[in-house]
């Protein structure tokens, strides 16, 4: 069974960064897409960035030129740092793990990832 751990999340001031992680147990997919994605209360998650296997990056344009995804094969790890951050991007993230490469505009929409973390919340203060 495939895991998904975050952490990284806290409270931080408008301006200020964090870095969250995403800890995976073992999985075997030659070909995969691992995503972050945010979700207010009563809202549809909405995704912020994702990696495939073939190296593809996809970032949300809200947060392009802020926000760097990247993962750490050898540790089993993804990552988001988060820089320049708003009181808007206060939300609970999630990060997912779709079995597939997602092309297009597949990597934001949350139904196509099988595996989900808990979520990690993040606030920003103004």
């Amino acid at each position: 069974q495939v895991q998904l751990v975050e952490s990284g999340g806290g409270s931080v001031h408008s301006g200020g960064s964090l870095r969250l992680s995403c800890a995976t147990s073992r999985y075997t997919y030659v070909s995969y897409c691992m995503g972050w994605f945010r979700q207010a209360p009563g809202k549809e998650r909405e995704g912020v960035a994702a990696i495939d296997s073939d190296g593809s990056i996809n970032y949300a344009y809200s947060v392009k030129g802020r926000f760097t995804i990247s993962d750490d094969s050898a540790k089993n790890t993804l990552y988001l740092q988060m820089s320049s951050l708003k009181p808007e991007n206060k939300d609970m993230y999630y990060c997912a793990l779709s079995d597939t490469v997602l092309s297009g505009a597949k990597w934001g929409n949350h139904y196509e990832y099988n595996y989900w973390g808990q979520g990690t919340q993040v606030a920003v203060s103004s």
